[in-house]
C-alpha cells in the first residue's frame, strides 16, 4: 500500500530510538576537517567530511539494516533483500551479526567487489535481471514464497530511521550550516531529513543519469526516472521511495545534478588529496561542490557525506 503522501512516517524520535538500539553495533565514523584550498576551492570554512564509508559493510546502509533486524521479528526463513550491492552487503552483514540467514538479489550491474562482499558475509546471492527493479521483483517473489522478512533498501520506516542516525551523529561531531548528501532511492536523505527537520540545510546530489528526487520534486510526487550512469549500482532505482519523498519534499532545501565526469573527478581528487578511495556513489556529494553544481556562500559551514567505498582501486585507475 502506498503511504499517504501528505504525512511523514518517520520522526526525530524514531531516529533517536533507532540510534539507541544500534549504537552498540555500529561504528561512530569520524569527521575530517579539510581546507577547501587543498582542492583548489575558494577560501572559506573548513569542509567537514564524514567518513561513513568506514562503517561496517563499507557504507551507511549497515545502520538501516541493523535497525530492521534488531526491531522487527525475523522468521525462521530469515531475511531477503534486493540491492545494487551496498544494501545487500549491509543486510548480509547484519544478518550474520544477529544470527539469521539472508538471501540477497542483485542486478547484473552490481560490481564483482560488492557481490564478493555479500557472499563473504555468508548470504546466498542471486543475480536477477539487469536493473535494481528486476532484483526487487525477484526478492518480493521470494518473500511471498518462503515467508522471509523483506528489508527494503530505502522505502521502509525502520530503514529510514536507521539511516537518519547519520545526521544525528554528524550534528554531534561538527557545527554545520549545510550537508551535501548523495541520493538514490532516498533512504539516506529521507532519514536525515526526518531527524534534522530543516535545522541544517540538506542538499540532495544525484547523477544526471539517475535524477530520481529531482524529477519527483519537479512532478510533485514520485515518478519514474532514468536509471543509468556511473553510479547506477548505488544511486539508480527507477523512482524515489514514497516515504523518502514525503520527507525530502518537506525538508530538503535543494536538489542538484552532477554529470558522470564530475563524479569521477571527485573520486580522483579525494584519492590524490586525502588518499581516500570511494565508489562513484560515495563521491557524488563532493562532486557537487568540486564541480560548482553547488556553490556555498562565503564562510558557509559545509558538511559532505562520503557514504560508501565498496569499489576496487583498479576501478578508480580505469
Amino acid at each position: 500500500m502506498t503511504p499517504d503522501l501528505e504525512q511523514p512516517t518517520v520522526h526525530p524520535a524514531d531516529v533517536e530510538a533507532a540510534f539507541d538500539v544500534i549504537a552498540p553495533h555500529i561504528r561512530k565514523t569520524p569527521v575530517l576537517a579539510v581546507d577547501p584550498a587543498d582542492f583548489g576551492l575558494a577560501a572559506g570554512a573548513p569542509l567537514q567530511f564524514k567518513l561513513e564509508f568506514l562503517q561496517h559493510s563499507g557504507s551507511f546502509k549497515a545502520r538501516g539494516a541493523l535497525t530492521n533486524l534488531l526491531t522487527r521479528t525475523v522468521p525462521q526463513a530469515g531475511v531477503v533483500a534486493a540491492s545494487g550491492g551496498n544494501h545487500g552487503a549491509a543486510v548480509a552483514f547484519a544478518a550474520r551479526h544477529v544470527g539469521h540467514p539472508a538471501k540477497i538479489f542483485v542486478p547484473s550491474v552490481a560490481p564483482d567487489g560488492k557481490r564478493d562482499r555479500i557472499r563473504g558475509y555468508g548470504a546466498d546471492l542471486v543475480i536477477a535481471g539487469d536493473l535494481y527493479d528486476d532484483a526487487r521483483a525477484a526478492s518480493q517473489a521470494w518473500a511471498q514464497q518462503t515467508g522471509a522478512l523483506a528489508i527494503h533498501a530505502f522505502d521502509q520506516p525502520e530503514t529510514l530511521a536507521g539511516q537518519g542516525t547519520v545526521a544525528l551523529e554528524f550534528a554531534e561531531q561538527a557545527l554545520l550550516d549545510t550537508i551535501l548528501v548523495a541520493t538514490g532511492g532516498g533512504g539516506l536523505i529521507g532519514g536525515m531529513a526526518a531527524y534534522l527537520q530543516g535545522r541544517t540545510k540538506l542538499v540532495s546530489v544525484e547523477p544526471e543519469a539517475a535524477p530520481t528526487l529531482a524529477h519527483a520534486l519537479a512532478a510533485g510526487g514520485p515518478v519514474d526516472a532514468p536509471a543509468g550512469g556511473l553510479a547506477a549500482d548505488s544511486l539508480a532505482p527507477r523512482r524515489i521511495g514514497d516515504r523518502a519523498y514525503i520527507l525530502a519534499a518537506a525538508h530538503v532545501s535543494e536538489a542538484v545534478l552532477v554529470p558522470d565526469p564530475a563524479i569521477r573527478d571527485a573520486q580522483i581528487a579525494l584519492w590524490q588529496t586525502l588518499r581516500i578511495v570511494t565508489e562513484p556513489g560515495g563521491a557524488a556529494a563532493f562532486a557537487a561542490l568540486l564541480s560548482g553544481a553547488y556553490r556555498p556562500a562565503p564562510d558557509e559551514r559545509v558538511g559532505i557525506l562520503l557514504c560508501g567505498a565498496n569499489t576496487d582501486a583498479v576501478t578508480l585507475q580505469e
